[in-house]
């Protein structure tokens, strides 16, 4: 799956509001379902990658907690989601071509940001499965590739501009419009 958005991520909560909500975040491990949406986070990012270019992305990160005292049970539906998430959408507008990252940590398992890579109905839940999240060159996206170019430059070396030479020797340089003045 690719990178889901915000408004797709949305619409499949809205297509199965009785269902529970679960995720997965390893193999045969799903978040307890104790768990809390604690946050959902707009996070505009602008940085400028290694070949200079300023890139510009917002992502939307729904933060879980999972308590120390596991209560087991069912997990909430997604239709609590669904409310939660209509709280925050009064207060913060959410981009619906954000990216949405799932950050999710406990004591086994190291607090970081996944990306959801499916989401399926099984019996009563809605399973998003999590994958993590990793670090991307900018320049293969564009086209370019993260390896030395057969002429030696690198993918990552800025993009120099095109100086326009000039052979004086053909020219009458003196002249007006000629260029040399």
């Amino acid at each position: 799956m690719e990178d889901l958005t915000w408004g797709q991520f949305k619409a499949l909560l809205l297509a199965h509001p009785n269902l529970h909500l679960q995720f997965k975040y390893a193999e045969d491990a799903l978040v307890d379902a104790s768990y809390h949406i604690t946050e959902i986070k707009k996070a505009p990012i602008t940085s400028v990658d290694c070949g200079g270019v300023i890139n510009n992305w917002t992502e939307i990160i729904i933060q879980l907690w999972e308590p120390q005292g596991k209560m087991g049970g069912d997990a909430m539906k997604v239709e609590k989601a669904l409310s939660i998430i209509n709280l925050v959408e009064k207060a913060l507008t959410l981009d619906a071509e954000a990216n949405v990252k799932i950050e999710f940590g406990n004591s086994t398992f190291y607090t970081r940001q996944m990306y959801p890579s499916a989401i399926a109905v099984h019996g009563n839940d809605l399973i998003v499965d999590l994958r993590p999240d990793v670090t991307r060159c900018k320049a293969i996206n564009r086209g370019g590739s993260c390896v030395t170019a057969d002429k030696g430059e690198e993918c990552c070396t800025p993009v120099k501009p095109k100086v326009q030479l000039i052979d004086l020797a053909q020219t009458n340089c003196c002249e007006p419009g000629s260029g040399c003045c």
